[in-house]
């Protein structure tokens, strides 16, 4: 079981990375929702296993070391591949304006708050913003978390009413949407205490040097 979280992210991987290439050969709007729909099923619930089932501390895998990097650039690939189906294959116009968004306003937030992309609080530059001002960057990564997760509902409700499935179906897909939604909202909330946790750990570690 302790491999399960690892799994989970290999997984999100190889989904994206076919969803990538469906994005530029053409597949059904169903295929792309159904698999984003797996993928984002396997990143709710890694994070979970990893932490029911941690390796002991003198049995962890080398490769364990890169853990985050892993799920962050699997949680990536997931998205530029299902914006750029949409962008391709469903609507360019609302795919160009999200893509904008997460090179501009995405990457701007990283490289401000971490210091570099795909950043995080225990591995960002010394001139960052997570080391000189703790509560602001807590503040724009959730900004960031927030505005991201209503951006790839967009772009999903666009694939989910482009395909071929009958009305009552889509309507009930898209109020289940907006429900996870609802439970992803109060769930950043909680990463506001790992946030701070993370922020307060380098503080200590900073203040001994």
């Amino acid at each position: 079981m302790r491999y399960l979280a690892d799994l989970l992210t290999l997984t999100r991987f190889i989904l994206a990375s076919i969803l990538l290439v469906l994005a530029f050969v053409g597949s059904p709007a169903e295929n792309a929702f159904i698999i984003f729909l797996t993928a984002e099923l396997t990143d709710t619930f890694d994070g979970t296993c990893a932490r029911k089932w941690p390796f002991p501390k003198n049995k962890i895998p080398k490769y364990r070391k890169y853990a985050a990097l892993y799920d962050m650039v699997s949680d990536a690939l997931l998205a530029v591949a299902q914006v750029l189906f949409c962008t391709l294959q469903v609507n360019w116009i609302v795919g160009l304006i999200v893509i904008i968004y997460y090179t501009v306003v995405c990457g701007t937030i990283e490289l401000v708050v971490y210091g570099k992309l795909f950043g995080h609080p225990d591995n960002c530059t010394k001139n960052s913003l997570t080391k000189r001002n703790f509560p602001l960057a807590k503040k724009l990564v959730l900004a960031r978390r927030y505005l991201y997760t209503i951006c790839l509902g967009i772009v999903n409700a666009f694939i989910l009413f482009a395909t071929s499935w009958p009305d009552p179906v889509k309507y009930g897909l898209f109020i289940f949407g907006c429900s996870i939604f609802a439970f992803i909202w109060f769930f950043l909330r909680q990463r506001r205490h790992h946030v701070s946790r993370d922020a307060v750990d380098i503080e200590k570690k900073l203040s001994k040097k």
